[in-house]
């Protein structure tokens, strides 16, 4: 499909980011070496990088003995409540520096200290390693007593639903909140947005499709597609946001409405404008602006509500 066929958005800021990207990470990356895959993909985050909140404080450590993990303590900390960050990209590419603004900025608007997880990559680590080192973090501050709030960008955002649906499984209490930034989900890749939105940028259906044969995580399994959860009654209460110009769209859309109808609380947000990534335009687009405005208030709002 040509490009001036694809599905685009009209937004200024957003095209002006989509240009950056492209020149940094090509539309085909997927094609390429894991190596060089991940090369682009931290050139294309150092590129969006940004100044620290200032007072906000990091360290760095390592948990059950081979999970690094990074703390974010802003300066002024209202809540005893704490934010599980998990990363996006695939479970291929990122890092703990890959979203170190965006989680530093999340910490120091919600005034609580997050907790970013470095899990380990496909296709070194399959299936199910990636859950189980983000899920041996989030029992070890439940096992602190503290109460937890799960956050995740696309392939982040699968770990943050599949921990909720472990945790509910598992008996633990303490996730207060679950925030599920364009979510993959295990939608079924040939209806919906993955149809309608197949070719759109930044993300394509096909892009999904190597992601999920990378990962090689078992098909209905509900930590790994929490879309295919018998039930979801009893999860914890969710902020789900989506962008309109992604593959993606409709996982989210479709989960949020079965947390409805299972009595689970549940805030959804659609980014008409916005494209796959677009967390990392917050500081260039109005659409990005106003969507991580609204990221940060449900992190607040789920953070005090303990």
């Amino acid at each position: 499909m040509a490009f001036a066929q694809r599905p685009m958005p009209s937004e200024a800021g957003i095209l002006q980011f989509m240009e950056i990207c492209d020149s940094f990470y090509p539309p085909d990356a997927v094609t390429a070496s894991i190596t060089q895959q991940r090369a682009w993909y931290d050139a294309l985050c150092a590129r969006f990088d940004r100044p620290l909140p200032a007072g906000l404080q990091t360290s760095d450590e390592v948990v059950s003995g081979k999970i690094p993990v990074r703390h974010y303590k802003p300066a002024n900390i209202r809540t005893a409540t704490n934010l599980l960050y998990l990363h996006g990209g695939g479970f291929v590419v990122g890092s703990l520096d890959s979203h170190h603004a965006i989680c530093a900025e999340i910490a120091d608007h919600a005034g609580a200290e997050l907790i970013s997880v470095n899990y380990r990559l496909a296709p070194e680590y399959r299936w199910p390693v990636q859950t189980d080192d983000c899920f041996s973090v989030l029992r070890q501050l439940l096992a602190e007593r503290k109460s937890v709030v799960l956050i995740g960008d696309s392939a982040g955002g699968n770990l943050a639903a599949g921990l909720a649906v472990r945790a509910k499984t598992e008996g633990l209490s303490g996730v207060v909140g679950q925030i599920l930034i364009y979510p993959a989900l295990g939608g079924d890749l040939v209806s919906g947005s993955y149809q309608e939105m197949a070719d759109a940028p930044g993300l394509t259906t096909a892009d999904v499709s190597y992601y999920r044969t990378i990962l090689q995580a078992p098909s209905g399994d509900p930590v790994a597609e929490p879309l295919a959860s018998s039930s979801v009654a009893g999860l914890p209460p969710a902020f789900i946001t989506v962008a309109y110009y992604d593959p993606l769209r409709d996982d989210g859309r479709n989960y949020a409405a079965r947390l409805a109808q299972a009595g689970v609380e549940v805030w959804f947000r659609e980014e008409p404008q916005m494209v796959h990534a677009w967390l990392r335009a917050r500081h260039m687009s109005e659409g990005a602006r106003a969507g991580f405005a609204a990221i940060c208030a449900a992190a607040s709002r789920f953070a005090a509500s303990r």
